[in-house]
């Protein structure tokens, strides 16, 4: 296990140009992330923030640069390395994503049957554990279309948490959902990190869960392409003299 300096970088970011074609989306992004910390990445529509989720889990590689996870380089690793980094992520993607023909337990299951072959029954025990864990205890066999749009995004938490991530990818979490379902998927964020240790990278505009939830945090302008600041949020309110950030953080009261 890494010890408490490697803590300081769990997650870096180096460097890292994101582009499709000749379009540059965001330049030189640079960045670490804690253990056990949340880290919100925010910005304006279209900067790139689910771009740049994307490209930390492998879903899309990034025109330079590259992301660390406890030392390790993801794009100029093996095929087989990239493979055992991300067996230590969780996603979840807006929406949750959850698969409307199967029950609760069986998309949380489904990662467990499919990437690490556990037996359906084991599989499910740990389902029902993982919705428990969510607060869901006693909707396992209920589907997605008969609960609430805060549950199904709790519900793909726990599907998140099905393989025991040391990493959890959030984009968009609270997008649709009412203030109190909002709110209190904040709370089960917090708690799971202090629960059970879980670094979290947060992409969301939602200003009440930014000041929430957030650790550290930075802010992406899709106009110049690139990271403009860098800071726990409260003090980047604070202290930015950057207009599009300081509009951004000045949207609403918050306490």
């Amino acid at each position: 296990m890494p010890g408490p300096a490697a803590d300081t970088d769990f997650v870096a970011v180096d460097a890292m140009t994101m582009a499709y074609g000749s379009f540059v989306v965001q330049e030189n992004v640079s960045f670490s992330i804690r253990r056990g910390s949340v880290f919100v990445v925010m910005g304006d529509s279209g900067s790139g923030k689910s771009t740049l989720l994307r490209h930390m889990i492998g879903l899309d590689r990034p025109a330079k640069g590259d992301v660390r996870y406890a030392g390790t380089p993801f794009w100029s690793s093996t095929e087989a390395e990239q493979r055992r980094l991300r067996r230590r992520f969780g996603v979840l993607f807006q929406g949750a994503g959850l698969l409307s023909s199967m029950t609760l337990a069986e998309n949380i299951s489904l990662p467990l049957v499919q990437h690490l072959r556990v037996p359906r029954g084991e599989a499910r025990e740990v389902a029902v554990t993982k919705l428990e864990l969510v607060g869901l205890g006693g909707f396992e066999d209920s589907y997605p279309s008969q609960v609430s749009g805060g549950m199904r995004n709790r519900a793909g938490l726990a599907r998140a948490l099905s393989l025991d991530p040391d990493i959890l990818f959030l984009d968009e979490p609270s997008a649709g959902l009412d203030p109190l379902s909002a709110r209190h998927l904040d709370d089960l964020i917090l708690e799971l990190r202090s629960s059970l240790g879980t670094t979290f990278l947060v992409v969301t505009h939602e200003l009440p869960s930014i000041f929430a939830i957030a650790d550290d945090a930075i802010f992406l302008d899709g106009e110049r392409h690139r990271m403009v600041a860098h800071g726990p949020p409260r003090e980047m309110a604070a202290t930015t003299t950057d207009p599009k950030v300081k509009a951004f953080l000045e949207r609403g009261q918050y306490p």
